[in-house]
């Protein structure tokens, strides 16, 4: 990738070069490393390996910190957002969507409740300051909404815990999943949430003045991290395709209902409060109450078969009905050394949906048993594998309900 101007650097960009990032992609207009480790030494699954057995750091700086402050701030948040902003407490936070006045989610943050009068959107991949600052525009809540220069880095894996206990001390074990807590690395101030984009146990530091303090922050956790065995390594959609967490802009996007992604826990049935896209939303859930599916498409979890799929795909490949034409398509696939498939999540018509329905995807030539002959694969349950933290759809499946209710 050419590496210019043109494009935003993080403050953590020149420490991922210095830890071996040889590639790069963009999101949220900054440049955002995606591989540490070469190929020939192993690639995205020897740091998968070190995610899921070890500890891991991430910088994903690129989750721009959006903040809303002010006296309006909840009354402003509870507007943009389908959850109920009122049940957030200070110092904890929530995985949260904002959709359009058509339903389509438009970011999928994570959102930190700092104070009662302040929130932070620690964004995906659109740019929501913009979107939310043309809201306020005519409605005038009595907020302000910046970006601010907190740059995050997440640690990952098994040993996160103690390693964290090390560097901030004892009370990191006490933080319950979306609790925050401040904390100084490096000398430098931070917020720690339990938080991360893997099933693994993990972290994420929010370091202020991220400008200033990106290299003691940095430093201040490679450190220690040296004798847990810690590896600087890129965002792990193997992992977290397993968790089922999703991806904006691969999984979802603008044109999705969250009904589609099977986010229907993100679309409370009891917040009365007015909220962008409630009507449109209410009408859908009411279509699928009573029995109408509304849409053409919806998020499948698949086990494919073909060669083990290592490395990010290159394009959404196409799903096939057996005996029949094209109808889907594969949005985020990945290799499961755990089960020893392949898997993925993909959209299908709702008729196909159910668990072990069969199909067919279109692999490329390099992954095929057959070169130009489709993979067989079917439908199966989601997440794939056990997370330590369960999300709302885990703990559905536990209890027997579907992850989509």
């Amino acid at each position: 990738m050419l590496v210019s101007t043109r494009v935003r650097k993080s403050p953590f960009w020149h420490l991922s070069i210095e830890a071996g990032a040889w590639r790069a992609t963009v999101y949220n207009r900054m440049y955002h490393p995606r591989g540490y480790v070469k190929p020939e030494d192993g690639g995205a699954m020897a740091e998968y390996d070190a995610l899921v057995n070890r500890v891991t750091l991430w910088n994903v700086a690129v989750e721009r910190q959006i903040q809303v402050k002010g006296p309006d701030a909840e009354a402003f948040v509870n507007y943009v957002i389908t959850r109920d902003a009122t049940k957030i407490k200070p110092m904890h936070g929530k995985y949260a969507i904002l959709c359009n006045e058509q339903s389509g989610i438009l970011n999928d943050p994570v959102l930190l409740r700092l104070a009662e009068d302040e929130f932070w959107f620690s964004i995906s991949d659109s740019d929501l300051m913009l979107w939310l600052q043309g809201v306020n525009h005519g409605l005038h809540f009595n907020v302000t909404i910046r970006e601010l220069d907190v740059a995050p880095l997440q640690v990952q894996g098994p040993l996160s815990e103690p390693l964290m206990a090390d560097i901030v001390g004892d009370e990191v074990k006490d933080l319950p999943y979306y609790g925050l807590m401040h904390a100084k690395i490096g000398g430098c101030p931070v917020v720690v949430s339990q938080t991360g984009f893997t099933g693994e146990k993990g972290y994420e530091v929010y370091a202020y003045n991220a400008t200033l303090n990106a290299e003691a922050v940095w430093y201040g956790i490679r450190g220690p991290g040296a004798s847990y065995g810690l590896r600087v390594i890129a965002p792990a959609h193997h992992r977290r395709i397993a968790a089922g967490i999703l991806s904006w802009g691969q999984d979802i996007d603008f044109e999705t209902s969250p009904f589609q992604a099977n986010l229907a826990y993100q679309v409370p049935r009891k917040k009365e409060a007015d909220y962008i896209g409630k009507g449109e939303l209410e009408r859908q859930r009411a279509e699928i109450d009573a029995g109408r599916y509304p849409f053409a498409l919806k998020l499948v979890g698949l086990k494919m078969e073909g060669h083990p799929i290592t490395d990010y795909a290159s394009d959404f490949w196409l799903i096939r009905e057996p005996g029949a034409g094209r109808v889907g398509y594969v949005t985020s696939p990945w290799w499961s050394p755990e089960l020893e498939t392949n898997i993925a999540l993909g959209y299908v018509p709702y008729r196909l949906s159910a668990r072990d329905t069969e199909l067919k995807v279109e692999l490329p030539a390099y992954y095929s048993d057959v070169s130009g002959q489709p993979v067989r694969a079917r439908v199966c349950r989601v997440p794939f594998r056990p997370s330590v933290n369960p999300s709302a759809r885990e703990r559905a499946e536990q209890e027997g309900r579907d992850w989509a209710d």
